[in-house]
């Protein structure tokens, strides 16, 4: 389905545009995001709510708490209680903002406003900040007043559906939906959320400037006629010849069709002219935005790839661009990590796969990738690849759900974990201790045994669910997102820049940032705050988890000893700090962790299950 038919309504009333945005709403999802602000703003130490009372002296209960604004005579009060990893559990209901003692509406731009000297963000980026705020805020809107499943009605629902009803995007970024470049319509036709199928456009590419590579067990020609239909391929040659020019001497690349649109029509018109570029349409599959946006699943044939393309809309400190240069490796990275992966047994008793990206295509603008031009998101304008689809590894009674997903809490204030829980037929013990082994155990084990780490956040990860019970775990996003810590491992040439050389201080991080405080963190509030269980039996369960990991393979007790997951403390890695510092770039891609921003440390929650 093109744009324009799918959107047609948007363009003939214009009011449409803005339907999700009206009172109530705004004051809910205004609510929600300033309740987020200072969760994740307090967490990082940027601002400091200090207790006003407590509803009892012990430790761990609910308290009243103020929060003094940069801004004179602006406070903010609330009911909260701090769990482990320094979570603020906020009562949204009980936020109440006083201006010189009068109570005045919740307003999440204001208050990036009343706190700026505090957020310590540059004013001449202050407003592109804001407005990721006021695109959050939109989206939050429109996702509150859709019809949508339920936290319960997703625990049967299929894989698709459950990608397009999450409600947030990183837990931890408060400005993490900013998608700025989208307009109104563009965000029915290309939001998650709003599940529109979309019809990819492809251009013929010149090899001069074009280049391809795959996987060791796939070609040019086999992905074509895997992906594509015949008939569209000869009419794809056909318009190539027509215009003089010879097929065989052509690629062809997806493109997303805001990208055609916005960037590549414009900015790359002088390939276009010359014959470099040729535009032949759109092919014939419909997909599905994911929650990473630029990643697109197949809706017309389910086995066939996902398609990952170029966007260069800014979007949580990045603009969403992929890098051509990085597309010449990244099939022989994949081809390295399943290779790994595939051949150790321990790996293969948990069931830890990855989905391998077997194909990528980028082109080089001869303009932007002159020497003068450092490094820019304009070098990142075309370029796609293609990624197995996991829809073939399912059985009887097994589904498939982002990982997000267990943090996901529906308009009715409803939470996913705890519905999907019920829904497995065995205690919450038992489907955290599942959990824990087949995500958990896997991780431990590839940095442990091969100092590998991935990115594996909630969208990084497919779980694989037999009866809704965890299963196996699938990492996606290899060839951008892993790293390979300190070693003398000989690695080809394509696959070297996956090696980093970094302080093995820091190389823990990978598990207790990712993992405890970008995830278990959440994981374990929703279980408090929904369910009543206890935060301490939960840390305990991670703990026996690692325990288990341990004495499984004593051989590696002096890398436990090195690089202790039980230590008493680690330093917390700010991710709102990092997009406060460069909110268009968040991090030197080229060497990462210098961009890091740590401010203090972290009681770590396992430390007393040590022994």
């Amino acid at each position: 389905m093109s744009k324009s038919a799918s959107t047609a309504s948007l363009q003939s009333q214009p009011e449409l545009a803005v339907s999700a945005i009206e009172p109530t709403v705004w004051a809910l999802v205004n609510r929600l995001h300033v309740k987020k602000c200072i969760a994740e703003l307090a967490h990082e130490q940027v601002i400091t709510p200090f207790l006003v009372s407590e509803d009892n002296p012990r430790s761990g209960d609910w308290g009243l708490y103020q929060l003094d604004a940069d801004q004179t005579g602006v406070s903010y009060y609330f009911k909260a209680k701090k769990l482990a990893l320094a979570h603020w559990l906020i009562d949204e209901n009980s936020i109440e903002k006083r201006i010189h003692d009068a109570v005045s509406d919740l307003d999440s731009l204001l208050f990036i406003i009343e706190f700026c000297q505090s957020l310590n963000i540059d004013l001449d980026k202050l407003p592109t900040y804001m407005e990721e705020i006021s695109s959050t805020l939109c989206g939050s809107a429109y996702k509150y007043t859709k019809d949508g499943l339920t936290s319960k009605e997703l625990t049967q629902a299929d894989f698709q559906q459950v990608e397009t009803a999450m409600n947030e995007g990183h837990p931890s970024f408060i400005a993490n939906n900013g998608r700025i470049g989208f307009d109104a319509i563009d965000y029915r036709a290309y939001a998650p959320e709003a599940a529109a199928p979309v019809q990819l456009i492809y251009l013929a590419a010149h090899k001069r400037r074009a280049h391809f590579s795959s996987a060791h067990d796939l070609d040019y020609e086999t992905l074509l006629s895997e992906e594509m239909d015949r008939a569209t391929l000869d009419q794809f040659d056909k318009m190539i010849a027509d215009k003089g020019r010879d097929p065989d001497d052509y690629l062809l690349i997806p493109v997303h069709p805001w990208q055609w649109y916005n960037k590549l029509a414009t900015v790359f018109s002088p390939d276009i002219a010359c014959g470099d570029l040729i535009c032949l349409g759109y092919g014939d599959d419909a997909y599905l935005a994911q929650q990473s946006i630029r990643t697109f699943f197949n809706i017309s044939h389910s086995h066939k790839r996902y398609v990952k393309t170029a966007l260069s809309v800014l979007n949580m400190g990045f603009m969403r661009g992929l890098s051509a240069y990085y597309m010449r490796t990244t099939p022989a990275i994949n081809d390295w990590v399943n290779k790994l992966v595939n051949q150790d047994d321990y790996l293969q008793s948990k069931g830890f796969s990855i989905l391998r990206e077997v194909a990528a295509v980028g082109y080089r603008n001869p303009y932007y990738e002159n020497e003068v031009i450092k490094d820019s998101p304009y070098k990142k304008m075309l370029a796609a690849l293609w990624r197995e689809s996991p829809m073939s590894r399912l059985k009887d009674n097994q589904r498939l759900m982002t990982m997000a997903s267990l943090l996901h809490i529906d308009p009715n204030g409803d939470a996913l974990l705890p519905a999907l829980i019920a829904s497995s037929g065995v205690s919450t013990d038992e489907w955290l201790m599942r959990y824990f082994d087949v995500y958990l155990t896997p991780l431990l084990h590839c940095y442990y045994q091969h100092s590998l780490v991935f990115m594996p956040h909630g969208e990084n990860v497919i779980l694989q669910f037999d009866n809704n019970v965890p299963f196996k775990a699938i990492m996606k996003d290899i060839g951008e997102e892993i790293c390979l810590f300190n070693t003398d491992i000989e690695l080809d040439e394509d696959v070297k820049r996956i090696s980093i050389k970094m302080s093995e201080e820091l190389e823990v991080l990978s598990i207790f940032t990712d993992v405890f405080d970008c995830f278990f963190r959440y994981m374990s509030a929703i279980l408090v705050e929904q369910s009543g269980y206890s935060e301490q039996v939960f840390w305990r369960l991670v703990a026996e988890c690692l325990h288990g990991y341990q004495a499984a393979n004593p051989e590696l007790k002096a890398k436990f000893e090195k690089h202790d997951l039980f230590s008493e403390r680690f330093d917390l890695c700010c991710l709102n700090r990092l997009q406060l510092k460069n909110n268009k770039q968040m991090l030197d891609l080229e060497n990462p962790v210098e961009s890091f921003q740590f401010f203090g440390q972290l009681d770590n929650p396992i430390a007393q299950f040590k022994s």
